[in-house]
This record gives structure tokens, C-alpha cells and sequence, in this order.
């Protein structure tokens, strides 16, 4: 590792110029080894193009897919290839195994306020390791820096990107809940990052297909967006990144992203942050679709951000940076005080061999520790609501479910419990994706074309919540007008919720008595399992922390890109 120059203000052979700008660069590949295997070519790079930007000085990568076997190679892998150490990330705001099979998958992080609600200091608890259980995964698996907590206030149950992501929907329970996540990770000897500052919680639109607007002022913003990442900063997070929305009470101009204001004047000197600043992913298209690449990424370094997560073009990007100092809009100096805070974080994680791999591998060979296990159950249990049970009916009848896209849905693989559970019963799978032919018939009193999906009772599943990409956070689908239909045809057997609290509530308050139903905030097998036990698909609450099917790990979620 080259050594900083005496004087901050001292000039940079050209070649230490362009390792220094690439050292605050962070890209994306596949958490898999062989490039036929990348999930989204268009934003991992290629192994040659991983290893030639490494070799060019490049600080940081963030890794999607593949197991936990995988990432463990991947990992050293991309250590060796640097031959310096590397920030190794990933979005595992429920779990590593969110993202990576074979790790723990948690329930997203609104189910915690929930408990809050009930009990804080079991919801404190229970945040402190959930936060311990990913930051001892990644560690595991060469990961050392986690790209979580969201600290967003979900105050906006329309929220298209946030919605289960937050832990809280007010500033004290996302405060809370995302501080006790933060100590866990950390105590881990993982950093943590802190996101999407200085809060996107109150939106109704999705930055990575537009430029959200926050139009609240100051004061406002002080109540409800800002304390959270207070208390966050309070229990010394490593990192936070930047929201891609514009706040006119601070800059009517730039995103928070690339504003001044809001990274030096807001994050660094008002609320007294003096760890890293990371932009979110600048492909998203509320930055990509209004500045070009390399642009992008100097007016985040002018903004006051350490490291830029995701550029278009990261060799552009370099070019870039390295021009903006050339010609004085960039200080060097600036540049060296980002670098030497890359360098503090990486201090702050564990590693063998004088910090050339990963820190010492162990467990999740065969799957989660048990203890993690058996907080992942624990987890789930405590967050499931459920009215009335079974019997569970038999067939013929048809299990209808929704979900976004079936190509790309781990959480519901063929031996599924969603699917697993009821074909035991009798009934028939309908997948409802938006990819087949249209189950709807035009009729707004009764949407759904019943003579399509053949006799029997009806049981609705729905895997609903927000995502990113979807632009809103319920869906298109009539599920009022559904629910009525079926009830009114004497058809709905049993309503199955998986993800957002607020379809679960709108749609129980219009359920007869009669009609079992439950909620689950998560949507992976476990979550699956558990919630069919309780409508009576199966023995009830069967499942122990070490019985594999209930734990069942599933890969990434469908998010395209870091969020």
C-alpha cells in the first residue's frame, strides 16, 4: 500500500493520482465465479474487467448471488486479485441469506416494530441480534462491511422502495431498533452503513426510476428523518449512504447525493459524522438519467461523499476524478481525507495476514449456526398474525397465488412450502406474475375470471411488499374487489399475506369471520412454513430451530442493484 505524501497539499506522480481515485471506488460483481453465471450482466462486471480495475487500484466491491460456499471463495478470490485489502459488501438488510443461500434469512426489519410496539426491550434484544447474526455471516464468508441499516422513517405506507425495509414507521422505533442493529453488526468486527440519509422514507416514488421529491423544511425534517441517523452516528456506525432525492430546503438544485449542503453541511458538520460517506449505486436512475457517468461521480466527491458506490463506468469515473483534480476543481486534499477514512474503517474489521484475507472461516457449512437458527424461527413466530384456522381444504380447488415475477423469485422454488403445502391438499397451483395468460375479466364488481380457474375452494397467497423497480408499493391487482368476489361465490377457502403489513390490513378488515387468514412480514420458506401450520396446512408451529426444511435458505431477492 503506497504511503500518503508528507503534505496533504504535495503533488501525485500521475500513477499514484489514478490509484487514489480508484481507491474510492466501489463495483459491483456476481457473488458466483464464472461470468456465465451473472444474474445482471448489465451491472457485474466480468472477471477480466473485476481483476484489471482491482489491479488499477479499485477500493471496494459490492457482490449479489450465488451461495455462501461461493461467496466464501469469491471473496478471497477478489482479495487476492487486489492484492490490497478490499471494502466487501453487500445489501443484507434481512440477513446474509437474503442474498447469498445457505445463510440466515430474517424477517425484513418492519416486523421488529411491530414487537416494539408490544414489548421495546424484547424488540431491543431481538434488533441486537438480529444485527450480530448477519455481522458474525458476513465475517464468515469474507464480507466486512454491510450495507444496512436502513434508517428511513416509513411514515408513508405507500412508499414504493422503503415499506418493510425500515425498522419503524416512527423516529423513536427506527432510531431505536436500527441503533441496537448497528451495535450488533459491529461488535462483530463488520462495519455498518447507515441508509439512505438523510431519510427516504416519506416518498412516493422509487429513485431508481426517478428523482423522488421531499418537500418538507427543517423543521420537520429534524423531527422525523433526521433522528434516527443521530442515533446511528451515536453508536459509532461506520458508514452512511445517501439518498438519490431532492430536499429544496436544503439545495434546490442537486440531489442529496451530490450536494454539498446536505453531505458536508448536513451530515459532517451539523450532525458531527466523521465516518464514510457512501453514495447509493449512481446507476439508479434518478442520477444516471440526468448525469452522465463520470459527472456524476466527481460532483459526489465535490458534495463531500468518501467513496462512490456503482458508477456507470468506473474507468470513466477514474479518468474523471483524476481530471477534476488536474484542473483544481478537485482538492487533493480532500481526496487524501477520503482515503485516509477508508483506511480507519478497514481498521476497524478483524483480518488474517496482515489484512490480505478474509477473517477465519467457520460454520454455515451445513447452514446457520443453530442459534441463528433458532433466531430466525423465533423471529418469525413472534411477528406471524393469524385469525381462525382449518381445516385446511382439500381438492380439487386451486391455490392462487401472486407474486412479481416467477423468473426470478428464490423464495418460491419448486419445493416450496407455498406450493409444497397445499398440492398435499389437493389444490391446484395458479401463479399470478403479470408473465401468463390474464386471470382478470374486465369486470370491475368481479375482476377475477373464475371459469380460468377451474372448481373448489380458493386459497389466496399474496406476496406483496415493496421492491424496487415496481414503482408502487401494492401492486396493480384488485385484491378488495377480489376477496368480495370470492366470498360472495362461497369460494375463499383461506387468505395467505407475505410482506406488507398495510395490504394485510386493508384486506382482513373485509374477511368474514369464518375465513382463516394470517400475515407474515417475511416472505422465504420459513415465513411460508410457519403461516400455512397456522391455517392448517400441516402440523402447526411443527418446526424447531434445527429442522432444516423450516429453515431453508433462500438466494437473493429480486432487487437489481444496491437500493
Amino acid at each position: 500500500m503506497a504511503a500518503l505524501p508528507d503534505s496533504p497539499q504535495a503533488a501525485l506522480a500521475p500513477q499514484a493520482l489514478d490509484r487514489l481515485a480508484a481507491e474510492l471506488l466501489v463495483v459491483r460483481c456476481s457473488g458466483h465465479p464464472a461470468d456465465g453465471q451473472r444474474r445482471y450482466p448489465r451491472w457485474e462486471l466480468d472477471n477480466a474487467s473485476l481483476q484489471r480495475l482491482l489491479l488499477r487500484g479499485v477500493g471496494g466491491v459490492i457482490l449479489l448471488g450465488g451461495s455462501a460456499a461461493e461467496l466464501r471463495l469469491r471473496t478471497r478470490q477478489l482479495e487476492a486479485w487486489a492484492g490490497a485489502p478490499l471494502l466487501l459488501c453487500a445489501d443484507v438488510e434481512e440477513g446474509v441469506g437474503q442474498r447469498f443461500e445457505g445463510a440466515s434469512w430474517l424477517v425484513p426489519p418492519l416486523a421488529l416494530a411491530r414487537i416494539h410496539a408490544e414489548d421495546p426491550a424484547l424488540a431491543l434484544d431481538l434488533a441486537r441480534r438480529y444485527g450480530a447474526c448477519t455481522g458474525r455471516e458476513a465475517r464468515q464468508l469474507g464480507l466486512n462491511w454491510v450495507l444496512a441499516p436502513v434508517c428511513d422513517v416509513n411514515n408513508n405506507p405507500a412508499n414504493p422502495v422503503i415499506n418493510v425495509r425500515a425498522w419503524g414507521e416512527d423516529p423513536a422505533t427506527a432510531g431505536a431498533l436500527a441503533a441496537a442493529f448497528c451495535r450488533g453488526v459491529q461488535a462483530e468486527g463488520v462495519l455498518a452503513c447507515a441508509k439512505h440519509f438523510p431519510g427516504h422514507g416519506d416518498t412516493a416514488s422509487d429513485s431508481h426510476l426517478e428523482l423522488p421529491l421531499i418537500p418538507h423544511g427543517r423543521e420537520r425534517l429534524e423531527a422525523v428523518e433526521l433522528p434516527p441517523f443521530r442515533e446511528a452516528i451515536a453508536a459509532e456506525v461506520a458508514a452512511v449512504m445517501t439518498a438519490h432525492l431532492l430536499l429544496p430546503a436544503f439545495d434546490r438544485d442537486h440531489p442529496a447525493t451530490l450536494s454539498r449542503a446536505v453531505l458536508t453541511g448536513l451530515l459532517r458538520q451539523e450532525l458531527g459524522f466523521e465516518g464514510l460517506i457512501v453514495t447509493d449505486a449512481l446507476v439508479m436512475e434518478a442520477i444516471a438519467g440526468r448525469y452522465g457517468p463520470s459527472e456524476a461521480a466527481v460532483l459526489a466527491l465535490e458534495a463531500g461523499a468518501d467513496l462512490v458506490l456503482m458508477p456507470g463506468d468506473a474507468d470513466g469515473a477514474i479518468d474523471a476524478i483524476v481530471a477534476a483534480v488536474a484542473s483544481g476543481r478537485l482538492g487533493l486534499e480532500q481526496l487524501q481525507a477520503s482515503q485516509r477514512r477508508r483506511r480507519r474503517a478497514l481498521e476497524r474489521c478483524p483480518a488474517d495476514d496482515g489484512g490480505t484475507a478474509p477473517a477465519p472461516l467457520g460454520g454455515l457449512s451445513n447452514g446457520p449456526a443453530p442459534a441463528d437458527r433458532a433466531l430466525a424461527l423465533e423471529l418469525v413466530r413472534r411477528s406471524l398474525v393469524s385469525r381462525g384456522r382449518g381445516p385446511a381444504p382439500g381438492g380439487p380447488g386451486v391455490n392462487l397465488i401472486r407474486l412479481d415475477n416467477s423468473l426470478a423469485c428464490p423464495f418460491l422454488p419448486a419445493g416450496a412450502p407455498a406450493l409444497a403445502l397445499p398440492a398435499a391438499a389437493g389444490l391446484r397451483t395458479c401463479l399470478m406474475d403479470g408473465q401468463g395468460p390474464s386471470p382478470w375479466s374486465g369486470d370491475g364488481e368481479a375482476p377475477l375470471a373464475l371459469e380460468r380457474l377451474g372448481e373448489g375452494p380458493v386459497l389466496l397467497q399474496l406476496f406483496v411488499r415493496g421492491n424496487p423497480f415496481r414503482g408502487r408499493a401494492d401492486g396493480p391487482d384488485p385484491w378488495p374487489a377480489v376477496i368480495r368476489q370470492l366470498q360472495a361465490a362461497g369460494r375463499l377457502a383461506g387468505l395467505a399475506v407475505y410482506g406488507s403489513p398495510y395490504a394485510w390490513e386493508a384486506l382482513a378488515a373485509l374477511l368474514d369471520p369464518q375465513v382463516p387468514a394470517a400475515w407474515s412480514p417475511g416472505q422465504m420458506a420459513l415465513a411460508q412454513g410457519e403461516l400455512l401450520g397456522r391455517l392448517g396446512f400441516g402440523p402447526q408451529e411443527s418446526a424447531t430451530p434445527d429442522d432444516d426444511a423450516s429453515t431453508a435458505a433462500s438466494a437473493a431477492t429480486a432487487v437489481d442493484f444496491t437500493d
